[in-house]
């Protein structure tokens, strides 16, 4: 699914109206196969670093009859924490975090962006709502202007980074559809994952090897200082900033060279009156003779 007609804009750089219609794509999507479906899987793979050949922004969505891997065990885990406390675990954790707040990134009035405890990715991202929203489609119309503000935000900052637009794989996760899609499910929250490799400049990033496939991922840096990096971070696009400088510097010349113009005729134009005026004295300089 395209996000743009445009090749050379990303999620920082597009109007936020555009990146709100395609939350409404999304929602429309997960309406139509969520139908059939047991799990409609929604994720951008941006960057050749994470296997994307296509720069055109774009995302892809997945549908499958069974419960896959990774959100059959946030069921479970979800499924087990309600049954005990009666409240939806990430609600809690959303809770937690913000009075921390040394993992918080930026919030807005329906969202929080947060680097998560358990995060192995270095600059690894949440999205997490501020009230308990179980699919994508149960948001509102203000949740979903929310939701495209804070996904702008947060690609700004990992392009402003390293000057470069940041690869990652990222999606979403919600309660399952199809069979389920009338259920409360109670137990879920909607939420956002963002998984960037790189750690220390456009070109080192993170592999996954070695000790990490074969015992435990391990950290480069902490998830506090991860959060401190992207909290400092501007929320001014450096693309946009280098083309509003570019285009000053061309009006300037273009400015100047009105200038120039202007300055060579006023000149020429008083060159022009100094001769008239030398032609006119000579004139009147000549002696008449007589015969």
């Amino acid at each position: 699914m395209c996000f743009n007609p445009k090749s050379n804009v990303t999620v920082g750089t597009m109007e936020l109206s555009s990146l709100v219609d395609v939350v409404g794509r999304w929602i429309q999507e997960l309406v139509r196969l969520g139908e059939k479906y047991l799990w409609v899987q929604i994720f951008e793979n941006r960057g050749a670093m994470m296997g994307c050949s296509n720069p055109h922004p774009h995302c892809q969505i997945w549908a499958t009859s069974f419960f896959p891997n990774e959100p059959r065990i946030k069921d479970l885990y979800q499924k087990e924490y309600y049954a005990k406390y009666k409240r939806p675990l990430l609600m809690d954790y959303v809770r937690k975090e913000l009075d921390l707040k040394e993992r918080i990134v930026f919030q807005n009035d329906s969202w929080v962006v947060l680097v998560p405890f358990w995060a192995v990715w270095p600059y690894e991202t949440m999205i997490l709502p501020l009230t308990h929203v179980r699919r994508m489609y149960d948001l509102n119309e203000t949740q979903i202007r929310d939701l495209a503000d804070a996904m702008k935000r947060l690609s700004t900052r990992y392009d402003n980074m390293f000057k470069v637009t940041f690869p990652y794989s990222m999606g979403w996760h919600g309660a399952p559809t199809g069979e389920f899609r009338n259920t409360p499910m109670d137990h879920w929250v909607f939420h956002g994952i963002y998984y960037p490799p790189l750690v220390r400049s456009a070109t080192v990033k993170k592999f996954m090897v070695g000790y990490e496939m074969l015992a435990q991922s391990q950290r480069d840096i902490t998830p506090e200082k991860a959060a401190e990096v992207l909290r400092n971070l501007s929320e001014s696009h450096f693309y946009l900033e280098l083309k509003m400088q570019k285009e000053k510097v061309s009006s300037k010349k273009k400015r100047g060279g009105a200038s120039d113009r202007s300055a060579k005729s006023n000149i020429g134009d008083k060159g022009q009156k100094a001769s008239d005026k030398g032609e006119t004295k000579s004139k009147t300089q000549i002696p008449k003779t007589s015969k």
